[in-house]
């Protein structure tokens, strides 16, 4: 039995760290995975589950984008603060503040209800229509920024106003922030990459509202089992995430995201009869 939730654990880690940076919607497949393989474990020690193995997949994100990300520098022995990564957080800080204070004040309103089937179907045909869209518009359009550098303050602004709409399930984080950056004039490539960039505060902190919350306040207990099951379900996200983000970049210089707009409303549609047929 405890072997068979170890692969389930690792399983669902996979999941989360390909479809945490694929413009999918992880929220949405990490509910679907708990329709179908379900853990055997406390309600509390999945609601920790699910947002830990997040923070393997932000760890990949540190690591490829080390050098980028690290805003010192060592030069004629001392440490500097380099400019242009300083200038990087700033945007990426000023992007995440409309999900941040949004997501924290609606978070159990959200919780409740929309955390469900047929919220996560809708959205993913509704969105997956969305890119096909865009993406036909797109072809022709030249782009006016070609690097996440050249982005300035209002541009990622607004390209955080869409990460909003990830606040419900279905929508994926990185699928509105890619969707507004498009619109805004961000080709694919920096697109996803500042998509990347965001969702390090913002899993950070939805991480750390969720254990708080589950934690500190409903007073969950998690135990030595369970905590293995987090632990492997983390690694594993990390190691996936790791090699989809390689992926995802190889992958955006050369094609649309129009692909993933058809897997999302074939995937929508799936569920959806899944829903009325069988449950």
């Amino acid at each position: 039995m405890a072997f068979i939730e170890i692969l389930k654990a690792i399983f669902i880690g996979v999941i989360q760290g390909v479809t945490e940076w694929l413009p999918v919607s992880s929220t949405g497949h990490m509910i679907i995975a708990n329709e179908f393989v379900k853990l055997n474990i406390s309600d509390g020690a999945w609601e920790i589950f699910e947002v830990v193995c997040q923070l393997g997949s932000i760890l990949a994100v540190l690591i490829l984008f080390f050098d980028k990300l690290n805003p010192v520098k060592k030069t004629q022995g001392r440490l500097i603060l380099k400019k242009e990564t300083v200038s990087l957080w700033k945007k990426v800080i000023i992007a995440v503040l409309p999900a941040a204070l949004i997501g924290v004040l609606l978070d159990d309103f959200l919780d409740e209800h929309f955390y469900n089937f047929i919220t996560v179907s809708v959205a993913l045909v509704f969105y997956g229509v969305l890119f096909i869209i865009i993406e036909a518009v797109n072809k022709k359009r030249r782009y006016k920024y070609l690097t996440v550098d050249s982005l300035d303050y209002k541009t990622s602004l607004k390209i955080g106003a869409f990460q909003v709409l990830a606040l419900i399930p279905g929508t994926s984080r990185s699928g509105s922030t890619i969707l507004g950056a498009s619109l805004v004039g961000v080709n694919r490539v920096s697109a996803a990459e500042f998509s990347f960039f965001l969702a390090i505060p913002v899993m950070a902190g939805a991480t750390l509202l969720k254990l708080v919350k589950v934690v500190l306040l409903d007073g969950a207990s998690i135990s030595p089992f369970e905590m293995l099951i987090i632990y492997v379900g983390t690694l594993v996200s990390f190691i996936v995430s790791f090699a989809t983000i390689k992926a995802l970049m190889r992958f955006v210089k050369k094609h649309t995201f129009a692909l993933f707009g058809w897997y999302r409303i074939i995937l929508g549609i799936i569920l959806l009869a899944y829903y009325f047929i069988f449950r």
